[in-house]
Parts: C-alpha cells; structure tokens; sequence
C-alpha cells in the first residue's frame, strides 16, 4: 500500500464512499472538505468536546451498500488542532489489521487488534440511537419498526398516558423527519402534541430535536412551553430539567431570531439556574456570539459564585474556535465586573 497520510485518504484509496458527522456535543455532518482541511492542520476543529474531536465515519463499498461505522475520539492540542500522532497511530492500527479492505469479513487476530485501537469510543445511547437514525435517513434506508408506534401516540388517539410502548430509536427516528414534506406532517403533529406529552416522552424527544433545523412554528411552540415553565416555578425538582431539555431542543436553531430574543431576556434576568448556564454554553454557544450576549453569559457565570464550574464552562467556551475571539474581547473588556475580573485571574493562577 502507498503511504497514507490521512483518513481521508485512507478512504479514498480503498474506493469507499463515506460520510463524516461531528457527535460531541450535537450530531452534524462535517463536509468533506472541511474534514480535509482539520486533518492537515489548516483549520482548528469547530466543535471540541473536552479537548477531543468526537466523529463518526460511516463508509460502504458501491457493491455491498451496508455501511461500516467508526466512532472515534482523537486528541487536540490547545489552538484546537488535530493532534497528527494520534490521528496517524489509528491509520496504522488500520492498515494493520485490514490492508486497504476496510469492508472485509474479519478473523479473530483482526478483530482483536479493531478492538484493541485506543481512538474508538461508544457515545451515550441516546447519541448512538440519533446517529443511527440519521445515518439511514440520509442513505434513504428504512426507519427501524419504532417509527410507526411513536407516530401512532404522537398523534394522541391512543391516549397520552399510554407511553411505554415508545422507543427511544422512534423518538429519533421522527426527529430526523422533521422537516420532510411528508403526508403525516410530523412538524405540525407534534406542535399540537408539545402541551401534552409527559415528562418520559418530552425529554428523549427534546434530545433528539437538538440535532435538528426545524420550521418557525415549532421553534415557537418549544419557546413558549419553555417560558411556560419557567414562570410556572422555575425552582421545582421537575421543572429544572423539564427547562433544560427544551433550550436543549432549541440547539440546532439557536441563531434564528426567536431563540436568539430568548437568550437575551434570558440573561437580562436577575438570576439564571446553573444548569441553564451549562445548556446555552454546550449546546446553545452560537446563541453567544456576539460581545453583548457573552458579556452578560460571563457575569451570570460568575455570580453563581462557583471558581470551578466558571474555570470548567470559561475553558470550554475557549476552545471553541468561532467564540474564542469573542471571549478574549470579553477579558479585556473595560465594562467587566470586579468578580469577573476575579474569577479570571483565578482561573490563570
């Protein structure tokens, strides 16, 4: 085999036909392109997890279409790039194991040493049950036989107590379908749906909305359930989460300009719960790109008066390449509080 520099390379030259996705903090694809520019170093990873790249890499052969999947979490340095040892010792351990057949049957030395590679990880279910969906939704493959009973109750004939034969790859499933010009509607059915869904199916179903760009009327529906909770008693044991999980849904839609207008009144509050803070960091970040928004996401941070999670969520914040500019403007900024001056230098000492 010729040297391989690259995954993509290492793709390209076993004739597979492959797509990328990003799985640490949302389940996205990653163009092609893009993915090319991360491995030579031309660009730092947009989405870092915890200092890590989180892909999935699902790949087939035009004459066997039942697509492989690599789920890999490789090491980045601290400008954000791809760390070059790691990413090569798994093209290494590859080529090992399977030459240039990455679709063949293996035996049981292969598989030990497929097993045994440092950079593959399993991701929560809930991530591996949307990755799955996505995955045959965008290979025009068949949903799994959960779709149809989730569908079924979501439409509320059944009763809206009568949740346990719902699955979570369903709940997935129909996620994906969102937006797909469909007879069922699904947007529609589940806007209609939205007030009257337990807790057991609203929350798997928010985390599996998160992935997903879906149209204003359901993007509304998820906004006003939300700032329902939020002034029904926003202390409850219930109803924290409940808030969690539907800024969570918003995730994928949290630079149209209802959620945007969310955020803000959000953050001119006197006090936002931690939990909340953690969301519009991890998932909602783009919510934040601006110095306004951030400035007033820094100084609720610092308020709830814990070092340890502003060091946490501050470093996190950093390493994503679209808002680090915009957190080193906030540092500097004149009109920062004494405590958040504070807390930054603690945070360097």
């Amino acid at each position: 085999m010729d040297t391989i520099d690259t995954i993509s390379q290492l793709l390209h030259t076993s004739n597979s036909q492959f797509r990328l996705y990003d799985i640490g903090r949302k389940i996205e694809k990653i163009p092609k392109a893009l993915f090319e520019k991360i491995e030579l170093n031309q660009v730092p990873y947009p989405t870092p997890s915890q200092g890590h790249a989180c892909i999935a890499i699902v790949f087939w052969q035009k004459k066997t279409p039942q697509p492989f999947l690599w789920l890999l979490k490789l090491p980045l340095d601290e400008r954000g790039l791809l760390n070059q040892g790691a990413r090569n010792h798994f093209i290494a351990i590859i080529i090992e194991a399977l030459g240039d057949d990455l679709t063949q049957n293996v035996d049981k030395d292969q598989e030990a040493l497929l097993k045994n590679n440092p950079y593959l990880y399993t991701p929560a279910q809930y991530k591996l049950a949307a990755l799955n969906s996505k995955i045959k939704f965008e290979l025009k493959q068949a949903p799994s036989e959960h779709l149809a009973p989730f569908v079924s109750y979501i439409t509320g004939d059944n009763g809206w107590d009568n949740w346990q034969a719902v699955g979570v790859q369903g709940i997935t499933d129909f996620a994906v379908r969102i937006r797909e010009e469909t007879t069922e509607k699904y947007s529609e059915i589940l806007v209609n749906a939205l007030p009257h869904l337990p807790h057991e199916v609203l929350l798997p179903l928010c985390g599996a909305l998160e992935n997903e760009v879906f149209s204003v009327d359901l993007i509304n529906a998820l906004l006003n359930l939300f700032k329902e909770k939020l002034r029904a008693s926003p202390k409850t044991d219930l109803n924290v989460p409940l808030q969690q999980y539907l800024l969570r849904s918003l995730a994928s839609n949290c630079q149209h300009v209802h959620v945007d207008k969310l955020v803000s009144e959000l953050l001119q509050q006197q006090n936002i719960s931690n939990e909340l803070l953690i969301i519009l960091s991890g998932r909602c970040w783009l919510a934040l790109v601006n110095n306004e928004q951030l400035m007033a996401f820094l100084e609720h941070l610092v308020s709830s008066d814990d070092q340890a999670l502003f060091n946490s969520v501050f470093k996190d914040l950093v390493s994503i390449p679209v808002i680090r500019p915009i957190v080193f403007q906030c540092m500097r900024s004149p009109e920062r509080s004494d405590a958040l001056s504070k807390a930054i230098g603690q945070l360097f000492n």
